[in-house]
């Protein structure tokens, strides 16, 4: 009983401590290449006509903020188009508003109506998409949530004409939250740990809140039509690209600030809905994330259950689960460490903002660990996805099965409308 013992726990302990060491490596990893591809942000140079698709529904946290950023891109011939369910939409106020300070900037707001068949961003989406102009080179996609630097359009644009074989380039979010919480900085963490996984090669993954496709590919794989009756924008955009074999790039030049202030309840529920996406959309990577976070939290609860056995039982010599215990804490301190220095690369400017949930990804990473293990082990039973106050029922293969909203029964499907209250055109 001894032997065996010891044969299950230092077998455990292996597994475990290979994890760690490989996700430190990629951490690593992840660092050089974020600080190879910032220093040579502002030599890149990009031209050709682009659009900017923001989908947006109500008031994100400092929304305003967001929509300038916007606006205030440094890149020469492109135009922002806003896309809501509605012109009772409070975010209209607010686009009207920001657009009013930046007439040098095209700009103009399209109603898509309400959906009765997908996912409402998907549907905002679909109805700006429809048609463009023949001068239409590239198409960018951003949430209202997300907070780009001045040169993201620039760097989105000149990565996708660089080469080919590439077809779409992706960024990710760096969570900014307006409060340090507990539920924030358990987010935070378990974003952070989320984005430093991801290399030069996104593996055809693409982040819905930031990222870019040349117009050509977008209308090759038919992302278009891919869209009817799904909930996910960026997650069938992956799909259709990898089986067309068309590559994805990671670019941590389109990095976006993300202000995020939630509640407890509201980051579980946050990091279930992602997942339960994930699995209906890209079960194959759904799995890889169940069973990569299930063996990270596995790894601190079977420690200390060891821990807990070799003081009370004496199954194994207490030092050993608490050696092992310390280098995997040792081994999460460092990756840590690493992540938090991307900081300086990503948004040096808000350094003394994120200080308080740096220290906390560093420090009880851990927690993050655990916390995002219930969000993912919670995404593995039901098939109800609720988003902004819109409720939908899954079926297989990613199909919408019902919709449900807070706002009353759904009227008739009709056309989409374009609401222009002016046009920005910007100067020279």
């Amino acid at each position: 009983m001894e032997l065996l013992s010891w044969i299950v726990y230092l077998t455990f302990a292996l597994l475990t401590l290979g994890q760690a060491v490989v996700l430190a490596i990629q951490t690593w990893e992840h660092r050089r290449y974020a600080r190879s591809c910032m220093r040579g942000i502002g030599d890149l140079k990009a031209s050709g006509r682009a659009v900017v698709l923001a989908p947006c529904k109500g008031l994100d946290v400092a929304m305003g903020e967001n929509l300038r950023a916007l606006f205030r891109q440094d890149y020469a011939d492109y135009e922002l188009v806003f896309i809501v369910e509605n012109d009772k939409d409070p975010a209209v106020t607010m686009i009207r508003r920001v657009a009013a300070e930046h007439p040098e900037v095209e700009a103009r707001i399209v109603v898509a109506g309400r959906a009765t068949d997908c996912g409402q961003k998907v549907h905002n989406l679909r109805a700006a998409t429809a048609e463009f102009p023949p001068e239409v080179e590239y198409l960018a996609f951003v949430d209202s949530d997300a907070r780009p630097r001045p040169e993201w359009l620039r760097t989105l644009v000149a990565r996708l004409a660089e080469s080919n074989k590439i077809a779409a380039v992706t960024g990710y979010r760096w969570l900014l939250p307006e409060r340090p919480t507990l539920a924030n900085c358990l987010l935070y963490s378990i974003n952070s740990a989320l984005m430093a996984l991801v290399g030069r090669s996104s593996h055809c993954l693409v982040w819905g809140g930031s990222w870019g496709i040349k117009r050509e590919a977008f209308e090759a794989i038919g992302l278009h039509e891919a869209w009817a009756g799904t909930i996910s924008d960026d997650l069938v955009a992956a799909r259709e690209l990898r089986g067309a074999g068309r590559r994805v790039r990671f670019e941590p030049g389109c990095v976006v600030g993300s202000p995020t202030d939630d509640a407890l309840a509201d980051a579980v529920r946050f990091v279930r809905r992602q997942y339960l996406v994930a699995r209906y959309y890209t079960p194959d990577w759904w799995m890889v994330g169940l069973g990569g976070v299930s063996l990270s939290a596995v790894a601190w609860l079977g420690n200390l259950a060891a821990i807990a056995g070799a003081w009370m039982w004496g199954v194994l010599p207490l030092w050993l689960p608490i050696a092992v215990t310390a280098v995997l804490y040792g081994l999460s301190v460092q990756r840590g460490r690493v992540r938090q220095s991307l900081v300086q690369s990503y948004f040096p400017e808000h350094r003394s903002r994120l200080h308080t949930a740096a220290r906390f990804d560093v420090w009880a990473n851990p927690l993050g660990t655990l916390t995002g293990w219930l969000g993912v082990l919670g995404s593995a039973v039901g098939r109800q996805i609720t988003w902004r106050g819109i409720s939908y029922r899954m079926l297989p293969g990613g199909r919408i099965g019902a919709v449900t909203r807070r706002d009353g029964p759904m009227p008739s499907p009709g056309r989409h409308k374009t609401h222009r209250p002016a046009t920005y055109r910007k100067a020279g």
